[in-house]
């Protein structure tokens, strides 16, 4: 699944010459948290979120910094504050450094883009021109209607049994040595001994997310400890 089949198409954007208060009344009346501001020809110019618009002299909301971060800041950096705390101009408050992704982004890499940048959408950008968003909520529904597909085809047992060792082995968390995996008509049992209870329910959730399982038997024996130690 990828970007381009969970993205909004129809996305809500402001030129650069738009208010902030034009672009409050929409965030408001459309219930969303920012718009892209975008150029006549589609190009992203910026984005302009409720973060942006919290610091604002019209609302007395104006944060104030410690006088001497104040001292310490320079007169550059109070003024590119001020501006962005008291323009009626988007240009001057929106936020110029986007970052986007293509519609071919799997949803999973869009995932750790808005985890990485503590952010809470991505816009999705074609040939220079934006064509759609993805939000955290286009995610999780993205995620939701994966349970109204079909039964797909299940490897047999042999391949399945491969297939979660070779998982296991791609692991840094874990020894597969220790670890044996059978697999009978889709059902993985899993032998052998792990180091802790978080590693024994890590081996779990990766037999249960191999594509194929239908069901997981954990025998997984966890070491016991003597002095603080692994016997």
């Amino acid at each position: 699944m990828n970007a381009s089949d969970v993205m909004v198409t129809s996305v809500i954007t402001v030129g650069p010459d738009a208010s902030v208060q034009e672009v409050a009344d929409l965030l408001l009346q459309h219930r969303i948290s920012a718009v892209p501001v975008v150029a006549a020809n589609g190009a992203i110019l910026g984005i302009v979120s409720e973060g942006d618009l919290i610091n604002r002299s019209e609302s007395e909301t104006t944060h104030r910094k410690s006088w001497w971060l104040d001292a310490l800041a320079s007169n550059e950096s109070l003024a590119a504050e001020y501006v962005k705390s008291h323009s009626r101009q988007v240009s001057d408050v929106m936020t110029r450094e986007v970052i986007t992704a293509a519609p071919d982004t799997p949803v999973a890499e869009l995932a750790a883009l808005l985890e990485r940048n503590r952010i809470k959408r991505v816009p999705i950008v074609e040939d220079g021109r934006i064509v759609g968003i993805v939000s955290r909520a286009n995610l999780l529904q993205g995620l939701a209607s994966l349970k109204d597909k079909g039964p797909q085809a299940r490897p047999d047992d042999s391949a399945l049994r491969e297939l979660v060792t070779r998982n296991l082995e791609n692991q840094p968390w874990t020894r597969p040595s220790l670890i044996n995996v059978t697999v009978q008509d889709g059902t993985v049992e899993l032998w052998g001994i792990v180091e802790s209870q978080t590693e024994k329910k890590a081996v779990q959730v990766l037999a249960e997310g191999t594509s194929g399982v239908r069901a997981v038997a954990d025998h997984l024996v966890v070491r016991p400890r003597i002095s603080g130690r692994m016997v």
